[in-house]
């Protein structure tokens, strides 16, 4: 199973294993305080494959902090790339004011 994740910027959707996934939500949840990491686990603990949606608004916060946590400088760099990649397809979908789909 994996996720096809609306909105990258260079291209469609952007696919990534379930596991890739978990294993990126584990590397941002050691950079991020607590409070910006329960803004964005849901999207790296979901209990089911079933696909959702985030609102626009919430995903352009989801943005801030993808990006923070790629920024940061104990992320390493191969996860660093993974987390922008997320954060520029986040903005994209706020930017454009439509659903962040992950299917």
């Amino acid at each position: 199973m994996g996720w096809n994740i609306s909105h990258r910027p260079d291209a469609d959707d952007m696919c990534y294993s379930a596991t890739s996934t978990h294993n990126l939500g584990q590397q941002i949840a050691h950079v991020l305080p607590a409070r910006d990491w329960r803004r964005v686990r849901p999207l790296f603990d979901r209990r089911s494959g079933d696909p959702f949606t985030v609102s626009a608004r919430d995903a352009g916060d989801m943005a801030r902090i993808l990006t923070a946590s790629a920024q940061h400088p104990k992320m390493p760099a191969d996860w660093a790339q993974d987390a922008q990649q997320l954060a520029d397809s986040a903005r994209k979908a706020a930017d454009t004011r439509s659903a962040w789909t992950w299917r």
